[in-house]
Order: structure tokens, then C-alpha cells, then sequence
């Protein structure tokens, strides 16, 4: 099922074009003059059209030819050995923005091809993003970074502690104004956690009049929607309305069917989006590659009814089972973490559902005392069947949901794992298809301008890759294990991982809204 009818690039040409990765660097050149000649390659361009053998010219931070092109006096030369060299990955749902600043080489994102980041996701963002893009350019990173502003974060400024109501009409009209600023600051748009605290408590006329203000200036919107499970198709509609409403571009971030009744309806879903694709309404998706998420316990609790032993039953029932929920954070015993539900039952004698809730009343108390989050767990939710319709939906591109430190394996693992499982083994995707998610198709959908592309003009965010071994490694057991194939990733023209590890550079930039500097 290859997303693009033409003759894609087979795995055994790949194999035979694949030889060493050989560097030679003619005589010096002064700064100013000096490129980069990347020769022997076997490009994919992120346009989703055949990859081809060329050479790709570097100078500055943009690619400045493709084509048979020759070496000239004073270029460092890199031979790709028949490799294949595409643009940088786009993580259109990240978190690596977290323990950035103690991690610039990004390890998780560029071991695996990332060098764009799309951060202030699930309704949370830094605050002000014009004071954390300025600490950004400051000391910059390896990576790129661009963010959505967070509703949450602004509810929060303006509810304060009494967010679990509706917000006023004044209290709205604040919240744009905050919107409004962290637009001009450089914002992609308007991001929400309407599964969250304290999004969770808005009412779809206060996120529609927001978005409105986001696609006043050409923004977007993307959402982890009020439901994943239980109230899905109502959250679907509300995602479309708000799509409609608004005149904005919407995106369903982290696209799943979460619940085991559930399981087999990713056809229905594709064709509501479908549908609403039809009647005027871009809506697009982001996937990641793996049944199981992370999160909180408590947003298993939609009516946060955690004293509810019915809730809980049905969470463990229909929504992830006590061996399928693992804690990955327990602040009030560190021991449990990389336990089950089912395993520290077992461990208490008391049974899952007892076991679940007591966990949940002892990380909440613990949280009254600190003010902070105190527990994360990673729950298998979804069926693999309709994870790979919902991947192979020309409307999704991919991303991680992950950390550069995180205990899922998908912050490490997510885009080698589409490769290795959906391109190489299940044939499911063609390799250009697959890069096509990842890169031009991504930009699009945040709306990012000459990235996501290997063309004259474009920035030089490129990723060489073996794709006869590229693998994820990564397991919710060893969750920040390498992944293996990628050779070489540049960011803005600068080499920042080679022969396995970060070279230190820190290349990387903020990208703002599309028409912004």
C-alpha cells in the first residue's frame, strides 16, 4: 500500500548500491567559501517522488545544487558509499524541548535522523516563548526548535487554581491576548490537552474563540483530543467543528484508537477525516509507531472520579489491563518503577483494581504536598492492525511523543521503527513514501517554510541512512538504547551526529511561524 504510484526505490538496489562511507577533504577554504559536496548518494527528496542517485552541494546553511555535480577547490567531500540521504526528520509532536538545555546534543532525536522538534504540545508550552526562544538563541542546541502555544498554559495564567469550571467571556478575551503575544513571538499556533487539567474543563467555544485568533494570523491548531477512547467520535467531531468554526488548519496529534472496543474501526475514523477533508476542513494526523502511550493514571478518569472503583474496573478492563500498564515515575516509591499494575498487586496482595486506585491516592497526595506531578505510566492501548491504517493514511506524518530522557521507547526508537517495520520488513510503505511522512509532508502540516526538502534553496538539514539495517533499539526496558542505520545528520548545514554519537556542534535555530524571522 505505497503512498506514491510511481516506481519506488526496492531494498535490494539499496543493498547493492551500499558500500563504505568514505570523508576527504580537499585544500582548505576560508569559512565564507567553504561547502560541502555529499557524492554518491542515493537521494530522497521528501516530495514522496523516486529516489535517485545524485550529489548534493552544501554551502552555508542551504543546499545550493542536486545533480551530477563535481567537486571544487577548497570543498570537504563526504561519499555516501550509495547510501541514502534525505531531509531531516520533523518531529511534529515532541517533547525533547525537556532537559534540553542539560542535553544540547538532543542524543534521542538526532540518533535517529531528527533535526526539527515541534515542542508546546498537549496544551503546554514554555511561557513566554519569546523568553525561551531568546535562551534558545543564546545557547543554542543541535536541533531545531519551533512551538505551538499551549491553551492549558494559558488557562492556567488566567484561572489560576479555579480552573475546573467554564472560563467568562473576560477570562477568554484575556487568554487571546496572551495568545495574541505569544503569536508575535513566533508561535506556529494553538495547541490543547483536552484530556488534561486544566484544558479538560474548557468548553468548545472558548478553544474555537482562540483558535480564531491563531488563524487571524495564518496559525494552526493541533490537539491530543478530549478523548482517545471512551468519547472518541465526539472528540472527532469536536476537532472538526472547531476546524470548521475557526477557519484554521487542525491536526489530530498522536492519532489512536485507545480502547479494546474500539479495535478495528481505523477505517471509520479515516473515513469521518475523510469526510470532513471533503466539506472544506484541512484536518491531518500525527502518529507514532508503537500500541502502547504515555501518560498519567489519572487520564484514564475523564470525570476524575478516582475513588470510583467502577472507573477504574473499566480502565483496566477496556483501556489498558494491569500487565499492560507499567509505571514508568512513582514518586512515592521509586521501586515500583518498571513494575506492572499487575506485578505490584501481586507484590501487595491486594487485587488490580484496589491496587490501581490506592496508587493513584497515594501519587495524588504526594502531589498536594509538592505541587507536582509524581507518577507516569505507559499503557498498551492499541491494536497493531489499526495502528498501521492509521500510519499508512496519506494525511499522517510521523512523530515521537517522546524525551531525550523519557522511559518510552518511542523518544529514541520512532522513526527507524517506521522504516524497519512498515518500509523494510512489512513492505506496507515505499521507502520514499515513508520519508515523504516524515519530512515534506510534516512541514507542511506545521506549515514550515524550506524544510522538509532537499532542493536548491532549502535549509541543509539532511540525514544519511542505511536502509538494508536501519533499526529502532529501544524497549520500555532500555528505552534510551541507539537505534541503528542512521550514518550522519546535519542541522543548517553543520554536521552534528557521526559514527554514533553527537560531533558537539550546535547548529540549531528556532523556527518561527511561516512569513516571521
Amino acid at each position: 500500500m505505497g503512498m506514491v504510484s510511481r516506481r519506488p526505490l526496492g531494498f535490494a538496489l539499496l543493498a547493492a548500491l551500499a558500500g563504505g562511507i568514505g570523508l576527504a577533504r580537499c585544500a582548505e577554504a576560508p569559512d565564507s567559501a567553504r561547502t560541502t559536496l555529499i557524492v554518491n548518494a542515493v537521494v530522497a527528496d521528501g516530495t514522496g517522488g523516486p529516489a535517485r542517485t545524485a550529489s548534493v552541494r552544501v554551502r552555508g546553511d542551504r543546499i545550493a545544487d542536486v545533480g551530477e555535480l563535481q567537486a571544487d577547490p577548497g570543498e570537504t567531500v563526504v561519499d555516501a558509499g550509495g547510501r541514502v540521504l534525505a531531509p531531516g526528520f520533523i518531529d511534529t509532536h515532541s517533547h525533547h524541548d525537556r532537559g534540553l538545555n542539560e542535553r544540547p546534543g538532543a542524543l534521542a532525536a538526532v540518533s535517529q535522523g531528527i533535526t526539527t522538534v515541534v515542542v508546546g504540545q498537549d496544551g503546554e508550552s514554555h511561557f513566554p516563548l519569546a523568553d525561551y526562544f531568546g535562551r534558545l538563541a543564546e545557547h543554542p542546541p543541535a536541533i531545531n526548535v519551533a512551538s505551538f502555544a499551549g491553551h492549558g498554559t494559558l488557562r492556567a495564567r488566567v484561572l489560576g487554581e479555579d480552573y475546573r469550571r467554564p472560563a467568562t467571556a473576560a477570562e477568554i478575551a484575556e487568554m487571546r491576548g496572551l495568545l495574541r503575544q505569544e503569536l508575535e513571538a513566533g508561535a506556529l499556533g494553538l495547541s490543547t490537552g483536552l484530556e488534561y487539567d486544566p484544558g479538560i474543563y474548557s468548553e468548545t467555544e472558548e478553544v474555537i474563540a482562540l483558535a480564531r485568533e491563531a488563524a487571524r494570523v495564518g496559525g494552526r491548531y493541533v490537539s491530543h483530543m478530549r478523548s482517545e477512547d471512551r468519547q472518541l467520535w465526539e472528540a472527532v467531531e469536536e476537532i472538526i467543528r472547531i476546524g470548521r468554526e475557526a477557519g484554521i488548519p487542525v491536526q489530530v496529534s498522536h492519532m489512536k484508537l485507545a480502547m479494546r472496543s474500539l479495535w478495528g474501526q481505523a477505517d471509520r475514523l479515516l473515513q469521518r477525516l475523510d469526510e470532513a477533508r471533503a466539506a472544506g476542513v484541512e484536518i491531518t494526523a500525527d502518529v507514532y509507531p508503537y500500541e502502547y502511550w504515555q501518560s498519567t493514571m489519572t487520564v484514564l478518569f475523564p470525570n476524575r472520579d478516582f475513588d470510583n472503583r467502577e472507573s477504574a474496573a473499566f480502565a483496566l478492563r477496556e483501556l489498558a489491563p494491569p500487565e499492560g500498564l507499567l509505571l514508568a515515575r512513582f514518586d512515592p516509591d521509586s521501586s515500583y518503577v518498571g513494575k506492572t499494575v499487575a506485578e505490584i498487586a501481586e507484590l501487595r496482595g491486594t487485587d488490580p483494581v484496589t491496587t490501581y486506585m490506592d496508587l493513584i491516592a497515594e501519587s495524588q497526595a504526594l502531589r498536594q504536598e509538592t505541587g507536582e506531578s509524581t507518577e507516569s505510566v505507559i499503557g498498551t492501548s492499541m491494536d497493531p492492525t489499526d495502528l498501521a491504517r492509521l500510519i499508512l493514511w496519506p494525511h499522517s506524518n510521523i512523530c515521537t511523543d517522546g524525551e531525550l530522557a523519557g522511559r518510552h521507547p518511542r523518544g529514541f526508537g520512532s522513526f527507524p521503527r517506521v522504516l524497519r517495520r512498515y518500509v523494510r520488513e512489512q513492505g506496507a510503505l515505499t521507502l520514499e513514501a515513508a520519508i515523504h511522512k516524515m519530512t515534506g509532508l510534516a512541514a507542511g502540516h506545521m506549515g514550515l517554510e524550506d524544510r522538509g526538502v532537499i532542493r536548491p534553496g532549502a535549509y541543509a538539514d539532511l540525514v544519511l541512512l542505511d536502509p538494508a539495517v536501519i533499526a529502532d533499539r529501544a524497549t520500555p526496558e532500555e528505552p534510551q538504547l541507539v537505534s541503528e542505520g542512521i550514518e550522519r545528520v546535519w542541522v543548517n548545514g553543520v554536521e552534528v551526529f557521526a559514527d554514533g554519537a553527537p560531533t558537539g556542534a550546535r547548529p540549531g535555530r528556532v523556527i518561527r511561524r511561516a512569513g516571521m524571522r
